[in-house]
């Protein structure tokens, strides 16, 4: 019972859009009318607007940090183990990508994963962005970045702690973001998907 609790909360936590919300405050556009209809901070951006998509990236991030972290100091309180922590992750990405709170339309995730990530190791977050990093850099596709990182991320976990139920979480948050990633995947395929940067019309 005392899990489920913690899940409703990251649950909860996950579901405030912070590309909606500072959209809103800056008097920019719904982010789900233009560019990749994604509300997330690279869409954001296509506005011009990098202050916002910095404000959206942060917010995001801190969510998942914010939710897992939130178990892991409360939880041995109320005797929740690492299957608090897995369940709470989960329900803190589950949050975002179908957000109570906007009609279930929510983003990819990324910026959400890596605040899991960076709050279940530090070292875990680390190399998962780094891999991130290094793809978007050269590449400047931040779809073609998220979805290695999300290869990378439950193979990192493994190595570092071994098989067990933060690593079945971690590895289900990678499916489903390579899950959200599809028609990045298509247009990748296809050459036309947009680059880091690469505004649109609004």
């Amino acid at each position: 019972m005392v899990n489920l609790i913690f899940a409703v909360i990251a649950y909860l936590i996950g579901s405030v859009s912070f590309a909606v919300v500072v959209s809103k405050v800056m008097g920019l556009p719904d982010p789900h009318s233009y560019g990749s209809g994604n509300p997330g901070a690279t869409n954001v951006l296509r506005t011009g607007n990098k202050k916002a998509a910095i404000l959206t990236l942060i917010g995001d991030g801190l969510k998942g940090y914010v939710a897992v972290m939130l178990v892991k100091h409360l939880g041995p309180g109320y005797g929740v183990d690492d299957t608090g922590i897995a369940l709470a992750a989960l329900a803190v990405f589950l949050g975002h990508l179908f957000p109570l709170f906007h009609r279930f339309a929510g983003g990819k995730g990324v910026a959400t994963a890596a605040g899991i990530l960076f709050a279940i190791d530090p070292l875990l977050g680390a190399g998962t962005l780094a891999s991130w990093l290094i793809i978007a850099f050269f590449f400047r596709y931040s779809s073609l970045a998220a979805l290695v990182a999300a290869i990378f991320a439950p193979f990192f976990y493994v190595l570092m702690f071994g098989v067990d139920i933060i690593a079945g979480a971690v590895l289900v948050i990678g499916v489903l973001l390579i899950a959200r990633h599809r028609s990045n995947i298509a247009k990748l395929l296809a050459g036309k998907e947009s680059r880091i940067g690469e505004k649109k019309k609004v």
